[in-house]
Protein backbone atom coordinates (compact mmCIF):
# COMPACT_ATOMS: atom_id res chain seq x y z
CA UNK A 1 0.00 0.00 0.00
CA UNK A 2 2.73 2.17 0.89
CA UNK A 3 4.90 1.47 -2.60
CA UNK A 4 1.54 2.65 -4.49
CA UNK A 5 1.19 5.54 -2.70
CA UNK A 6 4.46 6.66 -2.89
CA UNK A 7 3.95 5.89 -6.62
CA UNK A 8 1.34 8.26 -7.02
CA UNK A 9 3.06 10.62 -5.82
CA UNK A 10 5.71 10.40 -7.61
CA UNK A 11 3.08 10.43 -11.01
CA UNK A 12 1.86 13.55 -9.35
CA UNK A 13 5.14 14.91 -9.31
CA UNK A 14 6.38 14.59 -12.55
CA UNK A 15 2.76 15.72 -14.05
CA UNK A 16 2.78 18.58 -12.11
CA UNK A 17 6.50 19.70 -13.17
CA UNK A 18 5.86 18.70 -16.42
CA UNK A 19 2.99 21.21 -16.34
CA UNK A 20 5.43 23.73 -14.94
CA UNK A 21 8.03 23.14 -17.78
CA UNK A 22 5.06 23.45 -20.11
CA UNK A 23 3.81 27.08 -18.28
CA UNK A 24 7.07 27.86 -18.90
CA UNK A 25 7.99 27.03 -22.20
CA UNK A 26 4.48 29.18 -22.97
CA UNK A 27 5.37 32.22 -21.72
CA UNK A 28 9.51 32.32 -22.34
CA UNK A 29 8.55 33.32 -25.65
CA UNK A 30 6.20 36.44 -24.47
CA UNK A 31 7.12 39.76 -22.56
CA UNK A 32 6.07 39.83 -18.99
CA UNK A 33 6.73 43.37 -18.82
CA UNK A 34 5.80 45.38 -21.80
CA UNK A 35 2.61 45.11 -23.71
CA UNK A 36 2.59 43.07 -27.10
CA UNK A 37 0.38 45.84 -29.02
CA UNK A 38 3.84 47.88 -30.80
CA UNK A 39 4.91 44.49 -32.05
CA UNK A 40 1.75 44.23 -34.27
CA UNK A 41 0.27 41.33 -35.32
CA UNK A 42 2.71 38.60 -33.46
CA UNK A 43 3.57 35.47 -35.30
CA UNK A 44 3.35 33.62 -32.25
CA UNK A 45 2.76 34.54 -28.06
CA UNK A 46 1.02 33.83 -24.67
CA UNK A 47 -2.99 34.96 -24.88
CA UNK A 48 -5.27 35.09 -22.17
CA UNK A 49 -8.65 36.67 -21.71
CA UNK A 50 -10.53 38.40 -19.33
CA UNK A 51 -13.93 37.09 -18.04
CA UNK A 52 -14.17 39.76 -15.76
CA UNK A 53 -13.56 42.47 -18.18
CA UNK A 54 -15.12 41.19 -21.50
CA UNK A 55 -17.94 38.79 -20.06
CA UNK A 56 -19.61 36.77 -22.53
CA UNK A 57 -22.56 38.81 -23.57
CA UNK A 58 -19.21 41.38 -24.71
CA UNK A 59 -17.65 40.84 -27.70
CA UNK A 60 -14.17 38.64 -27.47
CA UNK A 61 -11.13 39.96 -26.90
CA UNK A 62 -7.13 38.47 -26.53
CA UNK A 63 -4.88 40.49 -23.99
CA UNK A 64 -0.82 39.81 -23.78
CA UNK A 65 0.94 37.85 -20.71
CA UNK A 66 2.15 41.63 -19.77
CA UNK A 67 -1.49 43.18 -19.99
CA UNK A 68 -2.60 40.15 -17.85
CA UNK A 69 0.05 40.27 -15.15
CA UNK A 70 -0.17 44.19 -15.42
CA UNK A 71 -3.45 45.81 -15.98
CA UNK A 72 -5.73 42.82 -15.16
CA UNK A 73 -4.44 41.80 -11.72
CA UNK A 74 -6.95 40.71 -9.75
CA UNK A 75 -9.31 39.79 -12.35
CA UNK A 76 -10.51 36.84 -13.46
CA UNK A 77 -8.01 35.63 -16.22
CA UNK A 78 -8.17 32.39 -18.09
CA UNK A 79 -5.53 31.16 -20.50
CA UNK A 80 -5.89 30.54 -23.77
CA UNK A 81 -2.36 28.60 -24.87
CA UNK A 82 -0.90 30.27 -27.82
CA UNK A 83 -2.78 32.15 -30.84
CA UNK A 84 -0.85 32.84 -33.94
CA UNK A 85 -0.82 36.39 -35.67
CA UNK A 86 -2.56 38.18 -32.37
CA UNK A 87 -2.08 41.42 -31.57
CA UNK A 88 -3.20 42.91 -27.87
CA UNK A 89 -6.62 43.89 -27.22
CA UNK A 90 -6.36 45.50 -23.78
CA UNK A 91 -8.10 48.62 -23.43
CA UNK A 92 -9.18 48.94 -26.71
CA UNK A 93 -13.10 49.34 -27.99
CA UNK A 94 -13.81 45.57 -26.87
CA UNK A 95 -13.30 46.89 -23.23
CA UNK A 96 -15.72 49.54 -23.26
CA UNK A 97 -13.98 52.22 -20.72
CA UNK A 98 -11.20 50.39 -19.16
CA UNK A 99 -7.48 51.46 -20.42
CA UNK A 100 -4.88 49.74 -20.74
CA UNK A 101 -2.57 51.11 -18.38
CA UNK A 102 0.95 50.04 -19.95
CA UNK A 103 0.19 51.36 -23.57
CA UNK A 104 -3.40 53.10 -23.48
CA UNK A 105 -3.06 54.79 -27.03
CA UNK A 106 -4.08 51.97 -29.35
CA UNK A 107 -6.56 51.49 -32.44
CA UNK A 108 -10.25 50.48 -31.32
CA UNK A 109 -10.02 47.57 -32.83
CA UNK A 110 -7.53 45.09 -34.04
CA UNK A 111 -8.74 43.66 -37.72
CA UNK A 112 -6.71 41.15 -38.12
CA UNK A 113 -7.44 39.32 -35.12
CA UNK A 114 -8.91 35.94 -35.31
CA UNK A 115 -11.91 35.01 -32.44
CA UNK A 116 -13.61 31.67 -31.43
CA UNK A 117 -15.39 30.37 -28.70
CA UNK A 118 -11.88 29.63 -27.05
CA UNK A 119 -12.31 33.49 -26.02
CA UNK A 120 -15.66 33.03 -23.87
CA UNK A 121 -14.02 29.99 -22.31
CA UNK A 122 -15.33 27.24 -24.28
CA UNK A 123 -13.52 24.26 -26.34
CA UNK A 124 -14.16 21.12 -28.58
CA UNK A 125 -17.13 20.68 -30.72
CA UNK A 126 -19.32 19.79 -27.63
CA UNK A 127 -18.62 23.76 -26.86
CA UNK A 128 -18.06 23.03 -22.81
CA UNK A 129 -15.66 24.66 -20.35
CA UNK A 130 -12.59 23.68 -19.14
CA UNK A 131 -11.80 22.34 -16.30
CA UNK A 132 -16.06 21.08 -16.86
CA UNK A 133 -16.95 20.24 -13.26
CA UNK A 134 -20.21 18.43 -15.09
CA UNK A 135 -18.00 16.37 -16.62
CA UNK A 136 -17.06 13.23 -15.16
CA UNK A 137 -14.80 12.21 -18.29
CA UNK A 138 -11.27 12.52 -17.18
CA UNK A 139 -10.16 13.13 -20.97
CA UNK A 140 -7.49 15.30 -22.05
CA UNK A 141 -7.89 18.43 -24.37
CA UNK A 142 -6.02 18.86 -27.58
CA UNK A 143 -5.21 21.48 -30.12
CA UNK A 144 -5.68 21.86 -33.80
CA UNK A 145 -3.08 23.10 -35.21
CA UNK A 146 -5.25 25.42 -38.42
CA UNK A 147 -8.17 26.29 -36.11
CA UNK A 148 -6.35 26.53 -32.84
CA UNK A 149 -9.47 24.99 -31.01
CA UNK A 150 -8.72 22.52 -28.50
CA UNK A 151 -11.25 19.37 -28.74
CA UNK A 152 -11.43 16.21 -26.27
CA UNK A 153 -9.85 13.54 -27.53
CA UNK A 154 -12.81 11.20 -27.23
CA UNK A 155 -14.68 14.19 -29.59
CA UNK A 156 -11.75 13.72 -32.39
CA UNK A 157 -13.30 10.98 -34.20
CA UNK A 158 -10.14 8.95 -34.50
CA UNK A 159 -8.00 7.01 -32.17
CA UNK A 160 -5.39 9.70 -30.16
CA UNK A 161 -1.89 8.95 -31.45
CA UNK A 162 0.73 8.24 -28.96
CA UNK A 163 1.48 11.05 -27.00
CA UNK A 164 5.37 10.69 -27.36
CA UNK A 165 5.12 11.28 -30.47
CA UNK A 166 4.37 14.70 -30.14
CA UNK A 167 2.10 15.25 -33.27
CA UNK A 168 0.82 17.96 -34.55
CA UNK A 169 -3.05 17.76 -34.99
CA UNK A 170 -5.49 18.93 -37.57
CA UNK A 171 -9.21 18.10 -36.60
CA UNK A 172 -11.55 16.93 -39.52
CA UNK A 173 -13.57 20.47 -40.22
CA UNK A 174 -9.90 22.02 -40.65
CA UNK A 175 -9.48 19.16 -43.13
CA UNK A 176 -12.28 19.46 -44.90
CA UNK A 177 -11.76 23.21 -45.75
CA UNK A 178 -8.37 22.31 -47.00
CA UNK A 179 -8.91 18.86 -48.88
CA UNK A 180 -5.78 18.71 -50.29
CA UNK A 181 -4.21 18.19 -47.21
CA UNK A 182 -6.15 14.51 -47.19
CA UNK A 183 -3.81 13.59 -49.92
CA UNK A 184 -0.62 14.41 -47.96
CA UNK A 185 -2.31 12.77 -45.26
CA UNK A 186 -2.59 9.24 -46.93
CA UNK A 187 1.49 9.76 -47.47
CA UNK A 188 2.50 11.51 -44.45
CA UNK A 189 0.05 11.14 -41.45
CA UNK A 190 -0.11 8.74 -38.99
CA UNK A 191 -2.16 5.56 -39.78
CA UNK A 192 -6.29 6.78 -39.03
CA UNK A 193 -7.73 4.36 -36.84
CA UNK A 194 -11.59 5.61 -36.86
CA UNK A 195 -13.46 5.91 -33.61
CA UNK A 196 -16.39 2.93 -33.11
CA UNK A 197 -18.01 5.66 -30.62
CA UNK A 198 -18.52 8.21 -33.43
CA UNK A 199 -22.01 7.94 -34.44
CA UNK A 200 -21.99 6.37 -38.01
CA UNK A 201 -23.09 8.20 -41.07
CA UNK A 202 -24.28 7.12 -44.63
CA UNK A 203 -21.05 6.14 -46.95
CA UNK A 204 -21.06 8.50 -49.39
CA UNK A 205 -18.16 7.09 -52.53
CA UNK A 206 -17.06 9.29 -54.53
CA UNK A 207 -14.27 7.74 -57.41
CA UNK A 208 -12.42 11.02 -57.86
CA UNK A 209 -9.50 12.47 -55.70
CA UNK A 210 -9.21 15.98 -54.98
CA UNK A 211 -6.89 17.87 -57.47
CA UNK A 212 -5.67 21.55 -57.06
CA UNK A 213 -7.60 23.69 -59.35
CA UNK A 214 -3.66 24.74 -61.15
CA UNK A 215 -5.10 27.83 -63.09
CA UNK A 216 -7.28 29.47 -60.85
CA UNK A 217 -5.50 28.11 -57.54
CA UNK A 218 -8.52 26.70 -55.68
CA UNK A 219 -10.28 23.03 -55.12
CA UNK A 220 -12.62 21.53 -57.45
CA UNK A 221 -15.99 21.24 -55.73
CA UNK A 222 -15.88 17.73 -55.49
CA UNK A 223 -12.82 17.55 -53.32
CA UNK A 224 -14.67 19.43 -50.44
CA UNK A 225 -16.13 15.92 -49.36
CA UNK A 226 -14.93 12.70 -48.40
CA UNK A 227 -14.03 9.83 -50.88
CA UNK A 228 -13.88 7.33 -48.57
CA UNK A 229 -14.95 5.33 -45.25
CA UNK A 230 -13.25 3.42 -42.64
CA UNK A 231 -14.61 0.37 -44.29
CA UNK A 232 -13.01 0.51 -47.79
CA UNK A 233 -9.75 -0.81 -48.77
CA UNK A 234 -7.23 0.36 -51.37
CA UNK A 235 -8.15 -1.97 -54.72
CA UNK A 236 -4.81 -3.00 -55.37
CA UNK A 237 -1.95 -4.71 -53.76
CA UNK A 238 0.60 -1.89 -55.32
CA UNK A 239 -1.65 0.65 -53.08
CA UNK A 240 -1.50 -1.49 -49.80
CA UNK A 241 2.15 -1.72 -49.98
CA UNK A 242 2.26 2.11 -50.60
CA UNK A 243 -0.22 2.71 -47.60
CA UNK A 244 2.55 0.05 -45.17
CA UNK A 245 5.29 2.39 -46.30
CA UNK A 246 3.79 5.46 -45.80
CA UNK A 247 2.41 3.96 -42.54
CA UNK A 248 5.86 3.13 -42.13
CA UNK A 249 7.27 6.64 -42.43
CA UNK A 250 5.19 8.41 -40.25
CA UNK A 251 4.86 6.07 -37.19
CA UNK A 252 8.42 6.19 -35.95
CA UNK A 253 8.56 7.21 -32.23
CA UNK A 254 12.73 8.61 -32.91
CA UNK A 255 13.16 11.39 -35.23
CA UNK A 256 15.98 13.52 -35.47
CA UNK A 257 16.25 17.42 -34.81
CA UNK A 258 16.44 18.22 -38.49
CA UNK A 259 12.69 16.02 -38.63
CA UNK A 260 11.34 17.47 -35.75
CA UNK A 261 11.89 20.99 -36.32
CA UNK A 262 11.77 20.84 -40.44
CA UNK A 263 14.36 21.67 -41.17
CA UNK A 264 14.04 24.48 -43.98
CA UNK A 265 17.17 22.57 -45.89
CA UNK A 266 14.89 19.82 -46.64
CA UNK A 267 14.09 19.74 -50.27
CA UNK A 268 10.00 19.59 -50.72
CA UNK A 269 9.65 20.13 -54.09
CA UNK A 270 11.02 21.51 -57.68
CA UNK A 271 9.97 24.94 -58.48
CA UNK A 272 8.89 23.65 -61.91
CA UNK A 273 7.28 20.16 -60.35
CA UNK A 274 3.61 20.36 -58.50
CA UNK A 275 4.39 17.86 -55.56
CA UNK A 276 0.75 17.43 -54.80
CA UNK A 277 -0.59 16.17 -58.40
CA UNK A 278 2.88 13.56 -58.11
CA UNK A 279 1.24 12.39 -54.50
CA UNK A 280 -2.16 12.40 -56.38
CA UNK A 281 -1.07 10.18 -58.92
CA UNK A 282 0.03 7.26 -56.92
CA UNK A 283 -3.29 6.78 -56.10
CA UNK A 284 -2.83 6.21 -52.19
CA UNK A 285 -6.07 7.15 -50.43
CA UNK A 286 -7.11 6.49 -46.74
CA UNK A 287 -10.83 7.48 -44.78
CA UNK A 288 -11.51 11.33 -44.85
CA UNK A 289 -12.91 10.83 -41.80
CA UNK A 290 -12.05 12.42 -37.85
CA UNK A 291 -8.55 14.34 -37.27
CA UNK A 292 -5.40 14.17 -38.60
CA UNK A 293 -2.29 13.21 -37.13
CA UNK A 294 0.93 14.47 -38.23
CA UNK A 295 4.84 14.08 -37.80
CA UNK A 296 6.21 17.74 -36.90
CA UNK A 297 8.39 17.33 -40.32
CA UNK A 298 5.32 17.32 -42.59
CA UNK A 299 4.83 20.52 -43.32
CA UNK A 300 8.27 20.34 -45.21
CA UNK A 301 6.32 17.86 -47.70
CA UNK A 302 4.21 20.15 -48.94
CA UNK A 303 4.15 21.42 -52.34
CA UNK A 304 5.64 25.04 -52.85
CA UNK A 305 4.45 25.57 -56.39
CA UNK A 306 2.51 28.81 -57.67
CA UNK A 307 -0.63 27.06 -57.87
CA UNK A 308 -0.55 25.12 -54.41
CA UNK A 309 0.38 28.29 -52.87
CA UNK A 310 -2.52 30.26 -54.11
CA UNK A 311 -4.47 27.01 -52.67
CA UNK A 312 -3.17 27.32 -49.51
CA UNK A 313 -4.05 31.07 -49.67
CA UNK A 314 -7.65 30.42 -50.56
CA UNK A 315 -7.71 28.22 -48.02
CA UNK A 316 -6.28 30.60 -45.32
CA UNK A 317 -3.52 27.62 -44.61
CA UNK A 318 -0.69 29.72 -45.97
CA UNK A 319 1.12 29.78 -42.18
CA UNK A 320 1.47 26.17 -42.76
CA UNK A 321 4.68 27.11 -45.14
CA UNK A 322 6.34 28.81 -41.98
CA UNK A 323 8.42 26.37 -40.14
CA UNK A 324 8.47 28.70 -37.56
CA UNK A 325 4.81 29.02 -37.13
CA UNK A 326 4.97 25.32 -34.87
CA UNK A 327 4.04 25.53 -31.06
CA UNK A 328 7.48 23.15 -31.27
CA UNK A 329 9.46 25.78 -32.81
CA UNK A 330 7.50 28.51 -30.15
CA UNK A 331 8.10 26.36 -26.92
CA UNK A 332 11.98 26.07 -28.04
CA UNK A 333 12.41 29.65 -27.05
CA UNK A 334 11.73 28.29 -23.32
CA UNK A 335 14.26 25.72 -23.89
CA UNK A 336 17.38 27.29 -24.64
CA UNK A 337 18.54 26.27 -20.75
CA UNK A 338 18.06 23.16 -19.87
CA UNK A 339 15.44 23.21 -17.05
CA UNK A 340 17.03 20.00 -14.93
CA UNK A 341 15.80 20.00 -11.25
CA UNK A 342 15.24 23.88 -11.85
CA UNK A 343 14.34 25.51 -8.16
CA UNK A 344 11.24 27.30 -9.16
CA UNK A 345 9.75 23.86 -10.07
CA UNK A 346 11.01 22.27 -6.74
CA UNK A 347 9.46 25.28 -5.22
CA UNK A 348 5.71 25.01 -6.92
CA UNK A 349 5.45 21.45 -7.73
CA UNK A 350 2.45 20.78 -5.29
CA UNK A 351 0.37 24.24 -6.49
CA UNK A 352 -2.19 24.50 -8.42
CA UNK A 353 -1.70 25.94 -11.85
CA UNK A 354 -2.76 29.15 -11.27
CA UNK A 355 -0.44 29.61 -8.41
CA UNK A 356 2.26 28.12 -10.57
CA UNK A 357 1.33 31.17 -12.66
CA UNK A 358 1.51 33.62 -10.11
CA UNK A 359 5.08 32.34 -8.93
CA UNK A 360 6.19 32.08 -12.32
CA UNK A 361 4.71 36.72 -13.02
CA UNK A 362 6.75 36.88 -9.43
CA UNK A 363 10.02 35.38 -10.63
CA UNK A 364 9.93 37.20 -13.80
CA UNK A 365 9.58 40.39 -11.68
CA UNK A 366 12.34 40.02 -9.91
CA UNK A 367 14.59 38.57 -12.58
CA UNK A 368 13.47 42.14 -14.31
CA UNK A 369 14.31 43.96 -10.45
CA UNK A 370 18.10 41.96 -10.55
CA UNK A 371 18.78 42.95 -13.64
CA UNK A 372 18.12 46.36 -13.10
CA UNK A 373 20.08 46.86 -10.03
CA UNK A 374 22.87 45.51 -12.15
CA UNK A 375 22.89 47.69 -14.62
CA UNK A 376 22.28 50.60 -12.48
CA UNK A 377 25.46 49.51 -10.65
CA UNK A 378 27.41 49.18 -13.90
CA UNK A 379 26.56 52.72 -15.46
CA UNK A 380 27.10 54.45 -11.64
CA UNK A 381 30.33 52.38 -12.01
CA UNK A 382 29.82 50.58 -8.84
CA UNK A 383 31.11 47.55 -7.07
CA UNK A 384 28.33 45.02 -6.27
CA UNK A 385 28.36 44.04 -2.94
CA UNK A 386 26.72 42.42 -0.22
CA UNK A 387 25.91 45.15 1.29
CA UNK A 388 24.67 47.32 -1.70
CA UNK A 389 22.04 44.39 -2.88
CA UNK A 390 20.92 43.82 1.12
CA UNK A 391 20.57 47.72 0.93
CA UNK A 392 18.47 47.10 -2.63
CA UNK A 393 16.50 44.71 -1.61
CA UNK A 394 15.30 46.72 1.99
CA UNK A 395 14.22 49.60 -0.29
CA UNK A 396 12.21 47.25 -2.49
CA UNK A 397 10.51 46.12 0.68
CA UNK A 398 10.06 49.48 1.68
CA UNK A 399 8.12 50.35 -1.68
CA UNK A 400 5.92 46.92 -1.28
CA UNK A 401 4.87 47.64 2.26
CA UNK A 402 4.09 51.69 1.05
CA UNK A 403 1.67 50.40 -1.37
CA UNK A 404 0.33 47.82 0.31
CA UNK A 405 -0.63 50.19 2.99
CA UNK A 406 -2.18 52.71 0.60
CA UNK A 407 -4.76 49.55 -0.13
CA UNK A 408 -5.93 49.85 2.88
CA UNK A 409 -6.58 52.84 4.15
Amino acid sequence: MAENTENCENDDFLSSEAELQEALCVLAGSDPENCSYSRGYVKRQAVFACSTCTPNTADPAGICLACANKCHEGHDIFELYTKRHFRCDCGNGRFGGFQCQLMPAKDNENDKNLYNHNFRGFYCTCDRPYPDADDQVNDDMIQCVICEDWFHTRHLGCSMAEPEELQEMVCEACMSKAPFLWTYAAHFAAPPVISVSRPEEEDEDEDDEEEVDVEGGGEKEEASEPSQTGDEEPSTSLNHTKQEEAVNRSSSCKRTHMEMTGSAEKATTKPEDCRLKELQAQGLERPRQGAVFWPYSWRSELCTCTSCKRAYVAAQVQFLMDQSDTILAYENKGLDEPFGQHPLMALTNSMTHVQQLEVIYGYNELTTVITAFFEQCAAEGKTVTAEAVHQYFEELRAQKRRRTNAGYQ
